[in-house]
């Protein structure tokens, strides 16, 4: 394990009862389902992180983008500060434009979610129901 912490941002994305989620692949958690997002880059805001990545992995604009939680995370043998939002696709359809990072990708019922689930995507959607907006977790 690295002695860096790193900052991750990820956007889960709602629509009509249902989250679009891609299992991962080639990183960490790999095979679990997760939403978009990745590290933010020097000089980059979380928001601008989660507009890249949506652009990058899956080739959606997002918008009306909001904050819904921020986790210190010590899970998956590393150590990240997660920012997560939810967003709506403005424009676009999710296409897999990095598939050594995405196996596949789908809608899913909220109230039915696939297994092994990230845990930041478990945590944001814990937090749209819940309201709460920090989190720790500590699986080392």
């Amino acid at each position: 394990m690295s002695d860096l912490i790193k900052v991750g941002a990820g956007v889960v994305i709602i629509k009509d009862g249902m989250t679009l989620l891609a299992k991962r692949q080639g990183s960490h958690a790999e095979g679990c389902y997760g939403s978009l997002g990745g590290h933010v880059e020097f000089g980059e805001s979380p928001l601008d992180a989660v507009k890249r990545e949506a652009r990058e992995e899956l080739g959606i604009e997002i918008g009306n983008i909001v904050f819904v939680s921020c986790t210190n995370m010590r899970k998956y043998g590393k150590h990240y500060i997660d920012i997560s939002f939810v967003a709506e696709i403005l424009s676009g359809e999710p296409t897999i434009l990095e598939p050594h990072k995405i196996e596949s990708f789908g809608w899913f019922p909220l109230d039915n979610l696939p297994s092994p689930l990230f845990e930041p995507v478990r945590i944001a959607l814990e937090a749209v129901k819940t309201g709460n907006r920090y989190f720790e977790v500590t699986d080392l």
